[in-house]
């Protein structure tokens, strides 16, 4: 059995909490979270403080490691945070040490994109492959790779930015370039492209859930686009569609290129799987290589939406891991 800490620390909320593992499954076992102070060293000086609190409350706890997921880019040799655009005051700002002078265990940061790919593939959908890839598809578009059973981070920390590529020379706006794979898979592309087809849409006369009496285009939101194709509107679905295809370009693109055996993609794709997988799996069979795409399954991510929570335990457990083998 393995006492760790998480520790998430995001643009609206701070979390810290304590995981039980035992085999090869994991319990959050108590958590406090609060909105993220503006200044750093006030949050991460709360942070402290508040898994001081969580262990002198269950003495029985014997904490082995501390694991810090948070928003690229960051430097995870060091320990530092480098001003993400999520935190723009947080620049050079060390989330490690802290936490291993103050509690005596190691103690490692990951981007967030690479903290949830390591927890699907400790105890979630990624268990038992070799090689995986796992997608953010949530308010951005990120990855995390495991490669031959490790985590790949990159030269500095930069891997898995898959969401900076591009997918078609034009399309909505992600990570700073027109018709990225950000740009449509992602809830705030899926919603700037919704409003782009709607105001075609209503020009041509023609009308739509998605823009309701008294609202405009630019009002559009993936969660809108979801709810206005449950009740069958054919805009919506359309946006699905398209968004299902590119989602499937950008996946032959990663299959070609790693060879992956499982591709796990959690938030949006979660909830609007029935409808993405259909065009997403045509478009792999279309645009990747055949022997590639046979032997890697896409599949929703398993620790479903609580992912979050588990993102930073995960690195806590593979810093015991990793430290075990060498």
């Amino acid at each position: 059995m393995s006492w760790l800490a998480g520790i998430d620390i995001g643009g609206t909320k701070c979390a810290v909490c304590l995981g039980r593992q035992e085999g090869e499954t994991v319990e959050i076992c108590w958590k406090e979270k609060f909105p993220t102070p503006s200044d750093p060293h006030e949050a991460v000086a709360r942070l402290v403080d508040g898994l001081a609190a969580l262990l002198n409350a269950h003495p029985e706890v014997r904490l082995e490691a501390v694991g810090v997921s948070c928003g690229g880019p960051l430097d995870s040799k060091t320990g530092l945070i480098l001003c993400p655009p999520n935190l723009p005051n947080w620049d050079r700002i060390d989330v490690v040490h802290p936490f291993e002078e103050r509690f005596g265990v190691p103690a490692a940061v990951q981007n967030d994109a690479n903290a949830c790919a390591l927890a699907e593939w400790l105890w979630g959908a990624g268990r038992g492959s070799e090689n995986m890839i796992f997608l953010t598809f949530g308010t951005g578009l990120g990855a995390g790779l495991i490669l031959d059973g490790r985590l790949y981070s990159g030269a500095c920390d930069m891997a898995g930015e898959a969401g900076h590529i591009r997918l078609a020379e034009d399309g909505p706006v992600g990570y700073g370039k027109r018709g990225s794979f950000e740009g449509f898979c992602s809830g705030g592309g899926v919603g700037r492209h919704a409003a782009a087809l709607a105001k075609e849409w209503i020009a041509e006369g023609k009308e739509t859930l998605l823009v309701p009496p008294g609202h405009t285009p630019d009002e559009i939101t993936a969660a809108l686009v979801g709810e206005a194709a449950a009740k069958g509107d054919a805009l919506a679905l359309r946006v699905w569609e398209e968004t299902g295809r590119k989602l499937g370009r950008g996946l032959a693109i990663l299959i070609d290129l790693i060879n992956p055996e499982r591709i796990v993609i959690g938030s949006i794709f979660l909830r609007q799987e029935a409808l993405l997988r259909g065009p997403m799996e045509e478009e792999i069979a279309k645009e990747a290589l055949s022997y590639s795409a046979a032997a890697c399954r896409v599949v929703p991510a398993g620790l479903g939406e609580a992912i979050g929570d588990y993102a930073a335990l995960s690195v806590a457990r593979n810093l015991l891991r990793t430290r075990g083998e060498q």
